[in-house]
């Protein structure tokens, strides 16, 4: 008489709790970056909702590992909720490794400008509560060091043009970049630059009265108006805001315009708004910033 023998597959619980917590922490890690981007969640809850989800789902993945080592060993079911624990995982996990590995590869700033000799001055310092996120209330000497040894070429421009054309293309640079700029000083220059072109109405009178006629010009008057002086003598300051595209971090910006022998030097801030670490973002939106109004002024760089 046959015996018929059924092999019972063992199950992997391990790989079925994998795939649980690597889609739980999927779901938190974009629902947090959502709210961050564009809800009020500010950046140290963000940093810490999103640092859970990271950890929740390096779980998975441990539970995973041992899900597909049952499956190898002893054919245990769960390699399907295995790969997909490992799927899930690979969005929060793989931002948590490219913040660690700026935050470990570039340097310790949250403040960093083209000008580290004569930084260009905030207009309204800016101010935030850090939460568990604490740092230095002052730049130091030492950090504009480190800045120099990590971003040797973030410099500023030198435009062959005058301070009101250049001042345009940075307004117009800042909106296309996403810079909401919300204070100017020292815009009674700009008025300067443009009262030497504006016609003298009574030599242009003396002169229209020989030829027989008269065309006297209006005054336009001033759109917006001039602010206490806090730039330094010929210089122009716009502040603005700036968020990164995707995650939403903030950032405080100042550009500053110099007037300089025909030219026009504009120098560049970015401060994050929150923690003692940029991972580097403040340099490169220096860097893009500059090199969209290259663009947008090309044909009157300077060297």
């Amino acid at each position: 008489m046959a015996i018929t023998i059924q092999y019972e597959r063992p199950v992997s619980h391990a790989a079925h709790w994998a795939r649980r917590l690597s889609l739980f922490s999927c779901l938190l890690f974009v629902a947090v970056v959502l709210s961050h981007r564009f809800g009020p969640l500010t950046t140290p809850h963000f940093l810490a909702l999103a640092g859970f989800a990271s950890m929740t789902a390096a779980l998975a993945v441990v539970l995973a590992a041992i899900g597909l080592a049952r499956l190898w060993q002893v054919g245990a079911r769960g390699g399907k909720a295995s790969l997909a624990a490992l799927l899930f995982a690979l969005l929060p996990l793989g931002v948590a490794a490219a913040a660690l590995y700026s935050y470990f590869y570039k340097p310790a700033l949250y403040d960093v400008t083209t000008d580290t000799v004569s930084v260009p001055p905030w207009l309204a310092v800016p101010s935030a509560e850090q939460d568990w996120l604490p740092r230095a209330a002052m730049v130091t000497p030492r950090d504009r060091e480190v800045q120099l040894e990590a971003y040797p070429g973030l410099s500023g421009r030198r435009y062959e043009g005058a301070l009101d054309r250049v001042h345009q293309g940075a307004r117009k640079v800042a909106a296309a970049y996403g810079i909401a700029i919300t204070a100017e000083d020292g815009l009674d220059n700009i008025l300067a630059d443009l009262e030497d072109l504006v016609v003298d109405p009574n030599k242009v009178a003396r002169s229209a009265e020989a030829l027989g006629e008269v065309p006297i010009p209006e005054a336009r008057p001033l759109e917006t108006p001039l602010a206490p002086h806090v730039a330094g003598s010929g210089d122009v300051l716009l502040q603005g805001e700036w968020r990164s595209p995707v995650f939403g971090f903030r950032f405080d910006v100042v550009i500053r315009l110099r007037e300089e022998a025909e030219t026009t030097l504009v120098d560049m801030r970015a401060a994050s708004r929150y923690g003692p670490h940029d991972l580097g973002i403040g340099a490169e939106l220096v860097e893009g910033y500059l090199k969209a109004l290259d663009a947008e002024l090309l044909g009157i760089a300077g060297d």
